[in-house]
């Protein structure tokens, strides 16, 4: 065990230390010691003993390695592992492009998903706190895998065949949630699988008329789910502990013509906005949610060349455009474009960024970025 140690992150000059000792070591200095590791080496260590694969699990070990821990005092040693945005498009089988967000450059993700019906590429559909939602090829299921624990849970929907139009993954503190809007024959159905129950449930759905975009994802905030809806538009939440709707009454901008909601962490929201007229946007525009809900604030206005450069990429067809946070920034994208527009909250200034090295010139669409930040203790 102490050899195993000393060789991956310690070399020593002699006199070496007699593994007597280390073995003697009071367990608080050992777990400080191994806590220093990056966290890629002690999990190849955890297998060595189970001492130290017990020690994953500790309660100070595990406040040393949650990315919610580590970010709370920015004075502490930053977090064993970066943050990423990721890429996804149809063409890519098994691997993934990722933008290291703290390191500022490009590296690949190839994954290997050992499930039986996996036979065909999965199709990432959403993520949430280190946790994946993937579709599975000719099946009707769902697997929700933490990459970083090398944990993955295969969920089958009830019934055969399946559809929906707009699916989101809810990491929760005692596993997570899978939020799906489903539309039948003559009505719409919101459906919950629920990780902790093991189950799913089916609530009633809201009016097709209140449907903006299909296809977006519900923005998790203070226990509901948030959507936009199509013109005159308006904001509807989705509790998700009684699956009831509501709809959100502050009063949103004059002139809109699309409008995206972003979560900024602690209770935060934010909305991207078109502003012009006969659908047409001049101008876009970051706000956020006023204390109480009750209105919402002016925060920042997109710079007019930037507007003009993102408003020629999405041809003014609004549908193609979605937004998501990341690490202190709001992210906007579109489906048709490989790169990403966002503006960085701490200081208040927007930016492109550059398009991905490892994408061939012929892709023109079906590009999806999305927010992954590993979290060990993700629970799947």
């Amino acid at each position: 065990m102490y050899a195993m140690v000393k060789s991956s992150h310690f070399p020593m000059t002699s006199p070496e230390m007699e593994p007597g000792i280390w073995s003697r070591l009071p367990e608080e200095i050992l777990e400080h010691i191994l806590a220093l590791l990056p966290l890629k080496t002690f999990l190849s260590l955890r297998s060595t003993c189970k001492r130290f694969h017990s020690l994953l699990f500790s309660p100070s070990f595990v406040s040393k390695h949650t990315s919610s821990s580590s970010h709370t005092d920015k004075s502490k040693t930053p977090p064993p592992f970066s943050s990423f945005l990721l890429l996804s498009h149809s063409q890519f089988h098994r691997q993934f492009p990722l933008y290291d967000s703290i390191m500022n450059h490009w590296r690949k993700l190839a994954l290997s998903l050992s499930v039986p019906l996996f036979y065909a590429p999965a199709h990432l559909l959403s993520t949430s706190n280190g946790l994946l939602c993937f579709s599975l090829p000719n099946s009707s299921s769902f697997l929700v895998r933490n990459l970083l624990s090398r944990s993955s849970k295969l969920i089958e929907f009830p019934t055969h065949p399946f559809a929906f139009e707009s699916l989101s993954l809810i990491s929760t503190s005692h596993g997570f949630k899978i939020f799906m809007l489903s539309s039948g024959s003559s009505s719409n159905s919101a459906i919950v699988y629920d990780s902790k129950v093991h189950s799913w449930s089916q609530f009633p759905g809201f009016d097709p008329i209140l449907c903006d975009n299909s296809h977006q994802e519900g923005v998790s905030c203070n226990g509901y789910l948030y959507f936009t809806t199509a013109e005159p538009f308006s904001i509807v939440g989705f509790e998700l502990e009684t699956g009831k709707w509501e709809r959100m009454m502050a009063e949103l901008p004059g002139e809109l013509t699309f409008i995206r909601l972003v979560n900024g962490g602690k209770g935060k929201l934010y909305m991207i906005g078109g502003i012009g007229m006969n659908g047409i946007s001049r101008r876009m525009r970051l706000w956020e949610l006023g204390e109480g809900g009750k209105d919402w604030v002016d925060v920042e206005n997109l710079p007019e060349m930037m507007c003009r450069k993102f408003m020629s990429i999405c041809y003014h067809n609004y549908d193609h455009v979605y937004c998501f946070w990341h690490e202190g920034m709001v992210c906007v994208c579109c489906y048709i474009w490989p790169e990403i527009l966002y503006y960085k909250v701490s200081r208040r200034t927007w930016h492109w960024l550059p398009k991905c090295p490892f994408l061939p010139e012929k892709w023109s669409c079906g590009f999806r970025w999305f927010s992954f930040v590993p979290e060990l203790y993700a629970l799947v």
